[in-house]
């Protein structure tokens, strides 16, 4: 009978300690709301801030305040996720100096224009995040889609495809929000020394043209000089505010100059900002826009 039970309390053990290890929670959660360390590279100072607030910055920063407020909830989730995130996966450059406010390195950040409408934003969606297995996700967006979202590995280099992440169609288009067309123009030096920065070493550039294309209808590489060169990295270089996205119309060799046309504003990957401000209008909330771009993701509220 002792034999008996001995082995029934055993089975009970190991079936708790299987249940507690299959609700696994976040690995960061907090009893009141954090306070976040903030790098100003115009300033270049390190400003503790709490989170809500800089969240409200970025709003700010990363789209306008006249948008609908689910458009603007929308953002906020995003952002609070991102910047958490962040922290969790940058711990070295965190400690140092903080989260940037430049764009390239981070999200954008405008306290100047914060007003009511991003100010109850961010009280209706106070602490609120998205995961997915218990994990905070990364939580990309991007200005202009172009029509259409892209997979992680189509908008970075060497990037997984995420299980949250999908390519989907977006309302988006030339009468509806800014930066859906847009055509940009590079001396012969510029483009040069791009390249150089990227390894490739041309004399010249006689001709250009699009190259390899991707499902998502953006392109991999463009051929410059007839060799063929990785867009993103090229992107990247050229500057991201100017080449503005690898979902290009046109690539050509015009009076000296590399011309380059082409839809959308940003890597594509995640939420579309227009998109979502589309979509808000149309009378979505910010829970079905989210999930709209994401896949399974689960809304919670950590703080």
């Amino acid at each position: 009978m002792k034999k008996f039970l001995n082995v029934t309390l055993i089975l009970i053990i190991i079936s708790i300690l299987i249940s507690g290890c299959s609700q696994s929670s976040l690995k960061q959660t907090y009893a009141e709301e954090p306070m976040i360390r903030v790098y100003n590279t115009v300033s270049q100072t390190t400003t503790e801030l709490p989170l809500e607030e800089y969240v409200a910055g970025v709003i700010a920063g990363e789209v306008y305040n006249t948008w609908d407020i689910e458009a603007l909830k929308t953002q906020c989730v995003l952002a609070r996720t991102f910047a958490l995130k962040y922290i969790e996966d940058n711990p070295e450059i965190y400690k140092e100096k903080g989260i940037s406010t430049n764009i390239a390195d981070a999200q954008s950040y405008d306290e100047s224009t914060i007003n009511s409408s991003i100010t109850e934003a961010c009280k209706q969606t106070r602490g609120e995040v998205l995961t997915y297995n218990n994990e905070l996700i990364n939580a990309y967006f991007h200005s202009n889609s172009g029509g259409k979202t892209v997979l992680a590995s189509d908008g970075f280099n060497g990037a997984e495809n995420l299980p949250y992440i999908k390519s989907v169609s977006s309302p988006e288009n030339s009468e509806n929000s800014k930066n859906y067309n847009w055509s940009a123009s590079f001396t012969k030096a510029e483009v040069l020394n791009a390249l150089n920065k990227m390894g490739i070493t041309l004399s010249n550039i006689s001709s250009a043209s699009l190259g390899e294309k991707t499902d998502s209808q953006n392109y991999k590489t463009i051929i410059i000089g007839g060799r063929e060169v990785n867009l993103i990295t090229l992107r990247n270089y050229l500057g991201s505010t100017r080449l503005k996205s690898t979902k290009l119309t046109s690539a050509k060799i015009e009076n000296d100059y590399l011309k380059i046309s082409g839809v959308g504003y940003g890597h594509g990957v995640g939420v579309s900002q227009w998109g979502a401000k589309i979509l808000a209008d149309q009378g979505k909330n910010y829970q079905q826009i989210i999930d709209y771009y994401f896949s399974n993701v689960k809304f919670e509220t950590i703080y």
